[in-house]
């Protein structure tokens, strides 16, 4: 693998209670309710949520892994979680850029051509692509 462009990624189970969490669990697109949905219907069982092919910031070394560009969103459940992968994977020696869009929801990547600063995350995440996929 050559790099990982991670957008608004789900590194963790909802079960973690991040401060995004709780900020965002209602009223902006992607919701708890719908992440614990998500959740119940992707693992067979519970237990599962500890795995980190499941929830990779379960993993306990995150060396080796390729360069990562991470998108996140303000008002996103998952942004908390997002940015924490990115952390660890610096922590790790690993070249990781954490990019938030501020005012932004889950979801507004896909609004490129309506939304100014989904312009903005898409021309990023390619010149960040082309540039990694250079070298």
């Amino acid at each position: 693998m050559a790099a990982q462009l991670l957008i608004y990624p789900v590194m963790a189970h909802h079960s973690r209670g991040t401060p995004s969490y709780e900020e965002n669990a209602e009223g902006y697109l992607l919701t708890r309710e719908v992440m614990e949905f998500f959740w119940a219907t992707y693992l067979v069982h519970p237990d599962q949520a500890r795995n980190p092919y499941a929830a990779p910031l379960e993993a306990p070394d995150l060396h080796g892994l390729p360069p990562t560009m991470i998108v996140t969103a303000e008002f996103d459940p998952l942004r908390d979680e997002g940015e924490e992968y990115g952390r660890r994977l610096r922590e790790a020696g690993v070249p990781a850029e954490i990019r938030r869009f501020d005012g932004m929801i889950h979801g507004f990547f896909s609004l490129a051509g309506i939304v100014d600063k989904a312009d903005e995350a898409l021309d990023e995440a390619c010149a960040w692509l082309r540039r990694v996929l250079a070298t």
